[in-house]
């Protein structure tokens, strides 16, 4: 690529798209507004009175899936299979 000088525009800088392995997939876009499944059972966990113990289990069970999906998503760069291969139940 020429210098900015050899093309006769010295004052002009040119910025672009730096990948960094970060360019996140739908479900992870998700995940970082807390709109995913597991932050919205957690949501409803701490909402709905009388669940007790095993309410906090099944929170902390979301908190751990939450924090597969970062680990699986930074080392593979797509959502772990369970969600890319995920169907609903009339599919």
């Amino acid at each position: 690529m020429p210098s900015i000088e050899a093309v006769g525009h010295r004052v002009v800088h040119v910025r672009g798209y730096k990948e960094e392995g970060t360019t996140p997939t739908p479900f992870d876009v998700v995940v970082r507004k807390d709109l995913d499944r597991y932050y919205l059972v957690m949501d409803v966990i701490d909402r709905v009175p009388g669940l007790g113990a095993r309410g906090r289990v099944r929170e902390a069970a979301m908190r751990d899936k939450r924090v597969e999906h970062r680990s699986y998503i930074e080392r593979y760069g797509d959502d772990m299979p369970e969600i890319r291969d995920w169907t609903g139940p009339n599919s």
